[in-house]
């Protein structure tokens, strides 16, 4: 390296340690990863009361808990878009707001935007504990709008139930668990909402909890009936009559069909920007909306159509799916096993095709050597905690105990021949 000659000596003067204290953290950011998570001061967390699932009781209209939403894939390193949802706990209305990172300016910047869209004034925002939230700029901006600021216990998520059931209704459901990056996934994600804040708010319905109480060792819930969240703003004596004449002139200016054909649009979109690719949707995908209609009726045919959805994993299956051609033979092999224990699985394949040729294929050495090793494993498991092995007398038990053990050994001593060969 060509260094100044200021430079040079206080390099070499320093240790192998400094220098790399020094670069630790131009390292991690090469790397995409931030040096441990800010934490909040514990002063400042302390100057925010806490509220738990059971001090709601029955809020005004205005009343939200707000948690984020990563949209992280599999690692959570580097940087990804997050998303901002927003609930109201009296009327399950619910706001979207996609934010290119984790930052509380950002959150500070769409609650400004927020305040300005929604159809009654934000009274209480609730929160869990991470720095994007609690933290001076939130708590400033909550201080200058005479909104009551909350926060959840810790690791407690269900003082969050509302938020946290619109996480996955919502969010999850339409936007799935791929990594989105960047400000194109950003804007994608803001058309989405878009129309998803229409969608859901106006046109579907949700059962919304009136009580729940527990009678020994079973719990009991009663819900009211499904409402979406404008008929509750409509219902409620909180909103005031221009906002309701309001929300009834939005209601009946949307086609929730179109809706409905823009989100799908862009959750197309969405997938090709988590698999790599760029994909343009016009404004208008599909100007054919009653073709679209018609085959709502008929798309569960074909499965799942949302182009986000994320398959749930199937089980691992440990049952058999046909009768084991061994069964039969199964007593003979395991005469040959307690007279032989050091036979492999190949020799006894080979011994059975010879006495009865024709019966059994080549195939059935895996099927052997599985038979083989729960044989084995039962048999040392009898020999260490003292099990019967079937042996009447004495004499037979000493004889079956040295035969296992010689088999082990023999086994023993094949694996490690045959890891020295290799």
């Amino acid at each position: 390296m060509q260094l100044d000659e200021a430079v040079k000596p206080r390099l070499l003067a320093a240790s192998a340690a400094t220098i790399d204290r020094l670069l630790a953290e131009p390292r991690a950011a090469a790397r995409g990863r931030i040096l441990g998570r800010p934490r909040t001061s514990p002063s400042v967390r302390r100057s925010v009361p806490v509220r738990t699932f059971s001090d709601w009781k029955d809020p005004a209209p205005g009343c939200m808990e707000g948690d984020l939403v990563a949209h992280c894939g599999n690692t959570m390193e580097g940087s990804f878009v997050h998303t901002l949802v927003l609930t109201d706990v009296a009327s399950t209305w619910t706001e979207c707001v996609p934010l290119v990172v984790r930052e509380g300016a950002l959150v500070v910047e769409a609650l400004e935007r927020l305040r300005e869209t929604m159809p009654f004034p934000l009274r209480c925002f609730d929160t869990d504990n991470g720095t994007e939230f609690v933290n001076e700029a939130v708590i400033a901006f909550c201080a200058k709008h005479a909104i009551e600021f909350t926060r959840s216990r810790p690791y407690r998520k269900n003082d969050q139930a509302w938020v946290e059931q619109k996480n996955g209704a919502i969010v999850r459901r339409l936007v799935g668990y791929g990594r989105l990056e960047g400000i194109a996934a950003a804007e994608t994600l803001a058309r989405l909402y878009t129309a998803s804040r229409l969608f859901v708010n106006f046109f579907q319905p949700s059962f919304k909890l009136a009580e729940k109480r527990r009678d020994g060792g079973r719990v009991v819930k009663r819900y009211h009936a499904p409402a979406t969240p404008c008929a509750r703003l409509l219902a409620s004596s909180s909103v005031t009559e221009a906002t309701k004449e309001r929300l009834k002139a939005a209601q009946a200016a949307l086609d929730p069909l179109r809706l409905l054909d823009e989100i799908r649009a862009v959750q197309h979109q969405l997938a090709a920007l988590v698999a790599g690719t760029r994909v343009h949707v016009p404004p208008t995908s599909n100007p054919d909306l009653e073709g679209f209609l018609a085959g709502l009726g008929t798309a569960w045919r074909t499965g799942e159509v949302r182009p986000t959805h994320r398959a749930t994993p199937k089980p691992p299956r440990y049952w058999r799916t046909r009768k084991d051609p061994l069964e039969a033979p199964w007593p003979l092999i395991q005469s040959w096993l307690e007279a032989e224990p050091d036979r492999t699985a190949k020799a006894l394949l080979w011994r059975l095709q010879s006495e009865q040729p024709g019966a059994f294929a080549d195939g059935l050495l895996r099927t052997m050597q599985r038979r083989v090793r729960e044989w084995r494993v039962a048999a040392a498991k009898n020999l260490v905690f003292g099990g019967g092995l079937g042996a009447d007398t004495a004499g037979d038990r000493e004889h079956e105990i040295n035969a296992i053990a010689a088999g082990l050994s023999g086994a023993i001593s094949m694996r490690h021949s045959g890891s020295v060969a290799s």
